[in-house]
């Protein structure tokens, strides 16, 4: 080999970037080894305390996962969506059509702060605020939950639209309370009750079928004496002020760019933290 050709020197350089580029994308496909992490995934957004600040928080987040799924060429359909009373939304959900779509976002569920300098605030005080993200897996009809018609309460209300002529004027959204357990899921998407309603069913058991694998898990590990995250549960914080900081608190992982993530640069979050269970919990 003459290490003076330069054509065949850039020709090595590009298969070694390729090589490396292909060893990458087999060592992060080698993360995904869960049950459903192949499954697309529905993904929910409500906001916590604090009315404008909160909501307009979440409607930020669900920009920043939208932007995630545009850059992977996810397939995303909002299912349900509440405004805010001013500005930004109080809750989100939307559904998410890819490969190994539960396998990216199952541990974006908890709870995500955020600590910046208020555009509603004209004092311009550090605020801080709270939303919670829940993920679970769409799951196949093969699967099979059982959900008691006693156990829930079906309400139709009437979509929310912008106006006009495109407003629904049918009482077509759906919501379910399952009453044993609270879990309340709703669907305005479509025009008709009854797809509706079957989106709502599918959300539920999910939802049901997800707590269900979740408690085992909980019980399983408690003997070795493992935390288990679980909705509630603050897992990142993103500060914009007075420096600029996305602070994941299972990995300790931290990454300055805070723009970047809010603009959907999520996988290097999403990796470590894939990693990180890979390895039984280990963050180091």
């Amino acid at each position: 080999m003459n290490s003076d050709d330069p054509e065949l020197a850039t020709l090595m350089e590009e298969e070694f970037i390729s090589l490396e580029k292909l060893i990458n994308e087999n060592e992060v496909n080698l993360l995904f080894s869960g049950e459903f992490d192949y499954n697309d995934a529905f993904l929910s957004i409500n906001s916590g305390a604090g009315g404008t600040e909160s909501n307009d928080w979440s409607e930020m987040l669900l920009r920043m996962y939208l932007r995630w799924c545009e850059k992977k060429k996810f397939k995303v359909e909002i299912i349900d969506k509440l405004s805010g009373e001013d500005v930004g939304i109080k809750s989100a959900t939307i559904k998410i059509s890819g490969a190994r779509a539960f396998g990216w976002l199952k541990n974006e569920s908890g709870v995500h702060r955020l600590v910046r300098i208020s555009p509603f605030d004209a004092n311009k005080k550090r605020h801080t605020s709270f939303s919670s993200v829940l993920v679970y897996p769409v799951i196949d009809s093969d699967i099979k939950i059982e959900i008691d018609e006693k156990d829930i309460k079906i309400d139709t209300y009437r979509s929310s639209g912008a106006g006009g002529q495109h407003v629904n004027k049918t009482d077509s959204a759906i919501r379910i309370t399952h009453i044993p357990t609270g879990i309340i899921v709703q669907s305005q998407n479509d025009r008709s009750q009854h797809r509706n309603k079957d989106e709502a069913m599918s959300r539920l058991k999910s939802i049901l079928y997800q707590h269900e694998m979740t408690n085992k898990e909980k019980q399983a590990q408690s003997s070795q004496n493992k935390t288990l995250i679980e909705w509630g549960y603050q897992i990142r914080s993103y500060v914009l002020h007075p420096y600029q900081m996305v602070n994941d608190l299972r990995t300790e992982h931290k990454i300055g760019n805070a723009s970047g993530v809010l603009e959907g640069d999520l996988d290097e979050l999403m990796i470590k933290k894939l990693m990180q269970d890979k390895m039984g919990g280990d963050s180091s």
